[in-house]
């Protein structure tokens, strides 16, 4: 153990001449202790939601999509590469497509989504129906899954008969403004299901249906998609597979993963997260610049202690450094303390939930995931804030001491 340290670890625990010197220093303490408690807390919050989003997004949202980096669509016969790669269970066919839905007496425009049965299971469907089943067709009608909030505005649902009229513009000739209705193909399904991803983007706008007849909606060619969304096998990752893919299709593909299918939503989430630790981390630094006080209170105190050293050989740097060890030993103290009790009323939420997110009926626990990147980034952020706050009044202390 060096000598600054040794002695500076004596000065944080000895009895000091006047009280308040210990009562600063520990008002200091405890300051920068609940500073790190709320980031920690804060923080693990933030990474919660995050999971909770995505995994709310990965019941619609495939592992990887493959898109076309210049057009619309592309021949499933120009990607026959990608069933001798490893690690892909599932390759679903999709088409997506703006229409219009009209009902008995509504008409609404929103997204169709043309897949193939095993979509379903590839992003496990069924855990976020509400209402109905994942039912695309039983040899004699077809059926259309909905958005919890497109199925409100059309007024459908499993339990009407009504049809859901679809219509979409056809692709070639010339508007006939004398009969418009001869320039849309249309054709009609029944509602078997109703999801909800509780995300406006797909609960409001998507109307899932089987592909064979969004082909035929949107005169598309057997084969002709605008996406292929691929499951991935358990155990396997996801950013291995992708970068495989994306090797054997070239420049002219592109292969998103789930962060980069919801890039705006996940990049403003980060946006919010650090904004909040930016904030946190300045009333934080408010408190670590306490110990300004405490550590000049404690020079003064200990003047004869510097003479002394002095008189036995000290120099101006170890002096110093004995001080801005021990201002620094304070805001560690309070860090460690923070960062403990942040982590443990992370797990006692994980697992007791005592914070819940308000709602009517059985209201969800507050998510919080604890992240050792966070940790330590606090770690480094308090130990910076509290040698910079010790170094202030150490090199204040002069030779005449």
């Amino acid at each position: 153990m060096s000598l600054p340290f040794y002695i500076a670890k004596r000065y944080l625990f000895s009895k000091k001449s006047h009280n308040a010197i210990n009562i600063i220093s520990g008002i200091s303490a405890i300051g920068v202790c609940a500073g790190t408690f709320a980031l920690v807390c804060v923080l693990s919050v933030f990474n919660g939601f995050g999971s909770m989003v995505e995994e709310m997004f990965s019941c619609f949202d495939p592992d990887l999509k493959i898109q076309k980096v210049q057009g619309k669509s592309f021949n499933t016969n120009d990607v026959r590469a990608l069933k001798s790669v490893e690690g892909i269970a599932y390759i679903t066919e999709v088409i997506e497509e703006n229409a219009l839905f009209r009902s008995t007496d509504r008409q609404q425009t929103g997204t169709v989504k043309g897949v193939t049965e095993e979509f379903g299971r590839m992003v496990g469907l069924d855990s976020i129906l509400i209402d109905g089943e994942y039912k695309l067709s039983d040899g004699t009608f077809r059926y259309g899954i909905s958005g919890v909030g497109l199925a409100a505005q059309i007024g459908l649902n499993p339990h009407t008969y009504d049809a859901l009229y679809i219509y979409a513009p056809k692709r070639e000739g010339q508007v006939n403004l004398a009969n418009p209705e001869n320039s849309f193909n249309s054709d009609k399904v029944f509602v078997s299901g109703v999801f909800s991803v509780q995300q406006a983007t797909y609960d409001n706008e998507y109307l899932i249906l089987p592909i064979d007849l969004v082909r035929e909606l949107f005169d598309y060619s057997n084969g002709q998609v605008t996406a292929l969304e691929i499951g991935v096998e358990a155990g396997e990752k996801p950013g291995k597979v992708k970068k495989e893919i994306q090797e054997r299709l070239g420049d002219g593909y592109k292969v998103s993963d789930r962060y980069e299918q919801q890039a705006d939503y996940f990049k403003i989430m980060k946006v919010e997260k650090w904004i909040t630790y930016l904030i946190l981390s300045f009333i934080l630094l408010i408190a670590v610049f306490n110990i300004i006080g405490s550590l000049s209170m404690l020079i003064i105190d200990k003047s004869d202690d510097i003479r002394t050293l002095r008189n036995l050989g000290a120099d101006q740097v170890l002096i110093r450094s004995i001080f801005t060890l021990e201002g620094w030993l304070i805001s560690l103290i309070g860090c460690l303390t923070g960062i403990l009790s942040g982590v443990a009323a992370c797990l006692l939420q994980q697992r007791i939930g005592f914070i819940r997110l308000p709602g009517e009926v059985n209201p969800i626990p507050y998510p919080v995931q604890i992240e050792a990147t966070d940790l330590l980034i606090i770690f480094l952020t308090v130990s910076v804030m509290g040698l910079i706050a010790a170094y202030y009044p150490a090199r204040q202390i002069k030779m005449t001491h």
